[in-house]
């Protein structure tokens, strides 16, 4: 038995994390968020280069169609890589056959000049007829400068911005020094600490197991009336399995939820790339209705169309060799953790 849908999407993302697996320990035990990030992620963004930079994202490309995903908004760190960079990662997913929409996520962590080059790159890529957003990586890392000049930046170039928002407690202040920027095309990532009357607009994208894998608490996205779309903050594209954690999230929450409101999170990403809902995912599973889906582990991608292309069959894509960009990205692997 099979059925079809429209592709998922992963409306947050960071593909360079496809490298992070089995990565050296950090040099201290982290103890909060704010350790998680200076002692993790952090260090980690700034070993990137260019190649390890292509073939993360060809691998999360492949991951991506691998599990029925056919549009990642991305969202990109590598201080020490800056220029190209998206164009490096719009090129590797355009080859796989996965659509996506870059962002460069701009922060005063390195000082003025490195605020200034995350600009720029944001602006190049968009300039050049690149499909993407405005990235910044979070108010507490942005003087309000930064803020006010990439959200200025997206309007002259009339997309969104795309930033994480209240994910840890250290973004308390978000809502008051966002206030007046927001936008409905901006893309709000995690809002776990938002306050539920927080005057933001855009859509708050919900990461249930990333939250969770770093103790940042549970957003409780019911509480919002702002759309609210599902994302991985980089631990893969497998939507199908975000959906069921989205769902025993809000269970844990509240034993009356079901798995009607975390299905619609779902689909909120297709209205981010509206281009999905003509692409077609053929499954191993019929039907694809959510209270199926929840409980039925192992459901799989037959097939995946995008742009009425076969870029996936019978279990591989059929545009590039799937062995190839994992032994290629194994090997930047290797080189990312020995910087590490």
């Amino acid at each position: 038995m099979s059925a079809t849908t429209p592709g998922m999407v992963c409306a947050h993302h960071h593909l360079y994390s496809a490298l992070a697996r089995g990565m050296p320990p950090p040099p201290g035990t982290p103890h909060d968020f704010g350790e998680i990030l200076e002692l993790i992620w952090w260090r980690l963004d700034r070993a990137l280069d260019l190649e390890m930079i292509r073939w993360s994202a060809k691998l999360g490309a492949l991951e991506a169609l691998e599990q029925g995903t056919t549009a990642i908004i991305d969202h990109h760190e590598s201080p020490n890589a800056i220029e190209g960079s998206l164009s490096v990662i719009a090129e590797a997913c355009a080859e796989v056959g996965v659509r996506v929409v870059c962002a460069y996520g701009v922060t005063d962590r390195h000082g003025p000049e490195g605020a200034e080059r995350g600009l720029e790159e944001n602006r190049r890529f968009l300039t050049e007829g690149g499909r993407g957003l405005v990235g910044v990586h979070a108010t507490f890392t942005c003087t309000d400068q930064t803020l006010e000049a990439a959200a200025g930046l997206a309007a002259e170039m009339d997309v969104g911005v795309h930033i994480h928002v209240c994910e840890g407690p250290q973004d308390a202040d978000a809502p008051d020094r966002l206030a007046a920027l927001t936008r409905d095309d901006w893309v709000l990532a995690h809002g776990v600490h938002l306050p539920t009357d927080a005057d933001l607009a855009g859509t708050i994208v919900h990461n249930p197991r990333s939250n969770l894998n770093n103790s940042v608490g549970y957003a409780r996205p019911m509480r919002f009336d702002n759309p609210v779309a599902i994302g991985s903050d980089g631990i893969g594209a497998a939507m199908l399995d975000e959906f069921r954690m989205a769902y025993l999230c809000h269970r844990a929450d509240d034993v009356t939820a079901t798995p009607e409101a975390a299905w619609c999170w779902l689909k909120t990403g297709r209205e981010l790339v509206p281009e999905t809902v003509n692409d077609r995912v053929t499954w191993t599973y019929d039907p694809m209705d959510p209270w199926h889906i929840v409980f039925t582990p192992g459901i799989r991608p037959r097939q995946v169309v995008v742009d009425d292309e076969v870029v996936f069959d019978d279990g591989a894509p059929t545009r590039v060799d799937a062995d190839e960009i994992r032994a290629k990205a194994a090997e930047q692997a290797r080189r990312l953790h020995a910087r590490l």
